[in-house]
């Protein structure tokens, strides 16, 4: 993996390899964003901006009755710097994606106005953390509230119940991101999985990539 990175940086300006380095540092797995069932192009480039905005490199998205698409003017090519996990394909995407987040040991969160719901400040970072944003129309599924390990909301002062999708995605990834740098723990990505995401990058990076390592790897380019 690094000969290949090695390799890749030859078609890299120095700048961009501080930038990478700097980016993979900051890079973090403990917090994942879930998006369910958002269907609106201006809430999902948003969300995928604030995640890459604030260093969380995951975000699942959950598509029941709605696809996911992306408003590129808004998402600013921030999608193609995360690594996107996409559930569409069976009867409860919902259920499939959970599955997957506990399998991964993330602890999750899911956002809701209810009563039994904890303030945002209140949830224990410390834990391995997906929080997630539900529906435009609804929220969160019945079956995701059901299914998760908390529920909590972020408290209002007016009159409105919540805050636009995207607008509590960017304010709840913020506030978490916060918490976790000042709580003591491990949240940076291993060495080895930031040269993962540092190669991913420099293949986007640099143009036709696949077929300049193809010769590399061939030993046709030295």
């Amino acid at each position: 993996m690094q000969q290949t990175y090695d390799f890749l940086c030859r078609y890299l300006s120095t700048r961009k390899q501080e930038i990478f380095a700097r980016v993979a540092a900051a890079r973090t797995r403990h917090i994942a964003l879930v998006a369910e069932d958002i269907y609106q192009t201006q809430n999902t480039s948003s969300m995928l901006r604030s995640a890459e905005c604030c260093g969380v490199q995951d975000v699942y998205v959950i598509e029941n009755t709605h696809s996911f698409q992306v408003n590129r003017r808004i998402a600013k090519g921030s999608g193609q710097w995360l690594t996107m996990h996409r559930f569409h394909e069976s009867n409860n995407n919902s259920a499939a994606c959970l599955a997957v987040l506990k399998e991964r040991g993330y602890w999750i969160a899911a956002t809701s106005p209810h009563a039994d719901a904890v303030p945002l400040d209140a949830l224990d970072i410390r834990r391995k953390t997906a929080l997630i944003i539900g529906t435009e129309l609804s929220g969160v599924s019945d079956y995701a509230l059901r299914h998760a390990d908390v529920r909590v909301h972020i408290p209002m002062f007016g009159f409105t119940e919540s805050l636009n999708a995207s607008v509590a995605a960017a304010v709840s990834l913020y506030h978490l991101r916060t918490k976790m740098e000042h709580a003591g723990i491990d949240w940076q990505l291993s060495e080895a999985d930031q040269l993962e995401l540092k190669v991913d990058w420099a293949r986007k990076s640099v143009q036709s990539s696949y077929e300049l390592l193809e010769l590399f790897e061939r030993g046709e380019l030295i």
